[in-house]
């Protein structure tokens, strides 16, 4: 098992798919990375050489992505909470950030259903 960036990428998977392990890399960057590093995006993981690993390697360091770019995203969320923007208003309440509707769903952020007394009518 291949590591890149302190993360496992799954030996049975297509090397296209195996980068997308890494967050911050998606399919798109993965076939920019490996057509950079000269190595076909059909090849199994597990069977990628050594030296096609340190071309990946080399590749996705460029790239902004795990630790660093976690760190950037909860940097962002902090600051737009500081600045009391809209967004950073709703990241405090629990609530969808991006415009959806709360009155019917919403269950992924806002949690389970709280029964209201005395609703029914």
């Amino acid at each position: 098992m291949a590591r890149i960036k302190g993360v496992d990428i799954p030996n049975n998977k297509r090397s296209e798919i195996a980068l997308t392990y890494i967050y911050g890399i998606g399919r798109s960057l993965s076939n920019t990375i490996l057509k950079a590093a000269n190595v076909d995006p059909d090849k199994k993981a597990g069977d990628l050489t050594s030296d096609e690993l340190t071309r990946i390697r080399t590749e996705v360091d460029k790239y902004n992505t795990e630790g660093d770019l976690r760190r950037e995203v909860n940097m962002n969320i902090k600051t737009k909470m500081e600045i009391n923007s809209y967004e950073g208003t709703r990241h405090k309440k629990g609530l969808p950030v991006r415009g959806q509707r709360t009155n019917r769903n919403a269950r992924t952020r806002k949690g389970k259903g709280k029964t209201v007394a005395n609703k029914k009518k």
